[in-house]
């Protein structure tokens, strides 16, 4: 039976040959960290708010919001033929310059009716924007549009 013992300048030097090996068989590996670029302030998305202190306005009020989407709704044929009727909700951003955007479904009830439901609201005119603090900020907003037969 051997027994191998090593003596601790051995041992270095075995250590300092493995190393030499790996260091001439390796290639350079870049551990640096790479920077992440932020975007500056500016090219952020404002946040948009469901509750302000004053919520966007229809030119007119409520009263005149519903008079435009009464005259403007034309009820499609093929949903009047199917039975087709209820209330969409429609959702959009009303902007700081009072303009709508990001316009979509939030509770359908038909697709007929609701792409008619969309159609009327893309076609609103701009809004009063809604103010928190002061200042306008971009406001989220639900309007029901009903079809009833």
């Amino acid at each position: 039976m051997r027994i191998f013992i090593f003596t601790s300048t051995a041992l270095f030097s075995i250590f300092i040959a493995f190393n030499t090996c790996v260091a001439q068989n390796c290639e350079h590996q870049d551990t640096t960290k790479k920077l992440v670029s932020i975007p500056p302030p500016a090219a952020v998305e404002e946040e948009i708010y469901d509750v302000v202190e004053v919520m966007p306005i229809f030119l007119g009020g409520s009263e005149f919001l519903q008079q435009f989407i009464k005259e403007n709704v034309k009820y499609p044929a093929e949903a009047i033929k199917k039975r087709e009727q209820g209330k969409v909700y429609v959702r959009f951003v009303v902007e700081k310059d009072g303009s709508l955007s990001n316009v979509s479904i939030a509770r359908g009830a038909g697709s007929m009716i609701d792409a008619e439901a969309l159609r009327v609201v893309k076609q609103m005119p701009n809004w009063l924007p809604g103010t928190h603090r002061g200042k306008a900020v971009r406001t989220r907003v639900v309007v029901p549009v009903v079809f009833k037969l």
